[in-house]
C-alpha cells in the first residue's frame, strides 16, 4: 500500500460515516471500523470481517476494551505494525502509537472500556448479542462511537503517511 493511495484515500473518504453505516448494517463495532478502512489496509473484506468479529461488545461481550477502539488498533496494526519478533524499536513505536490512539479516544469519551461507555454495572454480558432494533439504536451510543474511532484513525493516517 503506497503513501499516495493512502493519503489520497484518507483525505477524500468519510471513514467515520462509513463505519457508522457499517454498524447500522449489523456489523459489530470492531468490524464496522476495520471494514471502513478496507480500501486502505487492502485486506479482503470477508477476511477483515472474520478477523475482527471476536472483538465486538468489548471482546465478545465481555464489556472490556470498546470494540471501536479495538478496530482502530487493528487498522493501526495492519498499516503500521511491526513484523519481526526481535524488532524492539518497531514494537516500542507501535505501542506508543496505540497509546496515542487510545488517549485521543479517551479524551473524547472519558474511557476506552465498553461497559463504562455504556453505563453498565456488570462486567460480563450474556454471549448472545441483542437484536438490532430501532429501540436498541436509541439507547446505545455505539453508532457515534464507531464514527468517532474511525475519524480518529483517519486523522492519524493523514498525519502519519505510510512510507
Amino acid at each position: 500500500m503506497g503513501e499516495n493511495k493512502t493519503m489520497e484515500t484518507a483525505g477524500c473518504r468519510d471513514y467515520g460515516q462509513i463505519a457508522e453505516e457499517n454498524f447500522l448494517k449489523g456489523y459489530n463495532c470492531t468490524q464496522a471500523v476495520v471494514l471502513a478502512f478496507s480500501d486502505v489496509h487492502g485486506m479482503e473484506e470477508k477476511a477483515a470481517a472474520r478477523i475482527s468479529s471476536s472483538f465486538g461488545g468489548g471482546m465478545g461481550r465481555l464489556r472490556e476494551v470498546c470494540g471501536a477502539v479495538s478496530g482502530m488498533f487493528l487498522v493501526a496494526g495492519m498499516l503500521y505494525g511491526y513484523e519481526e519478533a526481535k524488532d524492539y524499536q518497531g514494537k516500542k513505536e507501535h505501542y506508543e502509537r496505540i497509546q496515542q490512539l487510545a488517549k485521543a479516544y479517551e479524551a473524547k469519551n472519558g474511557s476506552i472500556v465498553c461497559r463504562e461507555l455504556l453505563g453498565l454495572e456488570q462486567k460480563k454480558d450474556a454471549p448472545a448479542p441483542q437484536q438490532r432494533t430501532e429501540e436498541y439504536y436509541k439507547k446505545r451510543p455505539c453508532p457515534k462511537l464507531v464514527r468517532m474511532a474511525a475519524d480518529i484513525m483517519a486523522e492519524y493516517i493523514r498525519e502519519h503517511p505510510l512510507e
